[in-house]
């Protein structure tokens, strides 16, 4: 067995991991129905047997206008007793359990969250492409106890962790970024007053986590472009968490709806985005990827542990548990990560390619992951269920083959 720091347990507020890698939010789209499926319970039930300290459940909505996908959990009571039956697949496992809560903001399309859209200010989005509205007063107070009761019901359908959305360019960063709000309140202008919904929320989280369930806050470095948050913004943000009493950070950057490659880094497989793409409902979608896909989705180089460096920087402006997330490929650059000073690491896509990768890496069986990043299981995603071309039972167009060994390549 292999005696690394990677495997040895650690602490994240009251919830104790067996190790120190926890599968990362990254979005499953199995939530058919906006509910827990069968493939949402294997998969994660594949991943905690095969070996992760704790598996995050991806992107639940905390009320329907929160809501980015039709395949993407949204939070209320009738899906509890579902999650429950997941969470103890995952503790009996012997892996902890977390669930990813957040808010999609501008990010979504009537069809999908059921009302116009909503940010913290008003304009047209082309991400959807659609014209949103800017939250009044009153309705910003009452998401943040939308974000409290989801806690709540996270709490009653067995997780030990939640893990609130606060980067990306969903709806608590675009409050944070002076890219996305303009407003002229209490909640826009100054960063103190651009950060007010964030430290409301992160207050409403506190009070229904108690004691008993570790808080996590996804948060940004830098937004990935100019006008948007820059470092030195966004240590004054994490910084401010740290004060909130959070258990930990999960450190990255970009926006998903101005530099999406930021996030996940390598190239965005167009062919494969389109080829999954609806024609009747996205035709229009489809026709500007295939003229002007590459100016909308610039490519961003993959190298491994890409944001490490960013985040030493903020591992040395605070003093709160740090989790790294970005580019996790060998034990070489886990261990390294956790020699640096981050309690725990993140990881996906590695997991996406085998859901036993960490027990692989604990036996000694292997030192790599084998997923050489052509990022097929993100363009996929955008339409059908999360999953690596190499785990299909079906054969792939040449297009499509040719677009991911082209890309594993440079990988």
């Amino acid at each position: 067995m292999e005696n690394s720091a990677i495997f040895t347990p650690c602490q994240i507020g009251p919830v104790s991991l067996r190790n120190r890698v926890i599968r990362s939010a990254a979005f499953e789209n199995m939530a058919y129905g906006n509910r827990p499926s069968d493939d949402l319970y294997n998969y994660h039930t594949a991943v905690a047997r095969g070996g992760v300290g704790m598996t995050t459940v991806a992107y639940a909505a905390v009320n329907r206008s929160g809501l980015s996908f039709n395949g993407q959990l949204w939070m209320r009571e009738e899906i509890v007793p579902d999650l429950k039956r997941l969470t103890d697949a995952i503790h009996a496992e012997g892996a902890k359990a977390s669930i990813q809560l957040g808010h999609c903001g501008n990010m979504t399309h009537r069809s999908t969250c059921g009302c116009k859209p909503v940010g913290a200010s008003g304009g047209f989005n082309m991400y959807s492409p659609t014209f949103v509205r800017r939250l009044k007063k009153s309705e910003i107070y009452e998401l943040v106890l939308d974000f409290g009761k989801a806690v709540n019901l996270a709490r009653k359908a067995g997780f030990d962790c939640v893990e609130i959305h606060a980067g990306h360019g969903y709806l608590i960063s675009q409050f944070l970024s002076p890219y996305t709000n303009h407003r002229r309140d209490e909640f826009g202008g100054t960063l103190d007053n651009r950060m007010r919904f964030m430290k409301l929320v992160i207050e409403e989280v506190m009070r229904a986590a108690g004691n008993d369930m570790a808080v996590v806050v996804k948060v940004n470095m830098h937004d990935g472009f100019k006008k948007g948050m820059d470092e030195d913004d966004c240590i004054i943000v994490a910084k401010e968490l740290e004060k909130l009493g959070v258990h930990a950070l999960v450190l990255t950057a970009g926006f998903v709806s101005k530099a999406p490659m930021e996030v996940m880094r390598g190239a965005m497989p167009l062919k494969t985005l389109r080829y999954y793409m609806d024609p009747k409902k996205f035709w229009w979608l489809k026709a500007g990827l295939a003229l002007f896909g590459r100016q909308l989705i610039p490519t961003v180089p993959f190298s491994e542990g890409y944001f490490l460096e960013d985040a030493k920087k903020f591992r040395a402006a605070l003093k709160l548990p740090l989790i790294y997330v970005g580019g996790m490929v060998s034990k070489e650059k886990m261990e390294e990560v956790l020699d640096s000073g981050f309690v725990a690491l993140q990881m996906a896509r590695a997991l996406i390619r085998d859901t036993d990768f960490v027990n692989k890496l604990h036996s000694g069986e292997v030192t790599r992951s084998e997923c050489k990043h052509s990022n097929y299981c993100i363009g996929r995603m955008y339409t059908l269920e999360m999953k690596c071309h190499s785990c299909l039972d079906e054969d792939l167009p040449r297009s499509i083959q040719k677009e991911i060994r082209k890309a594993e390549k440079k990988g």
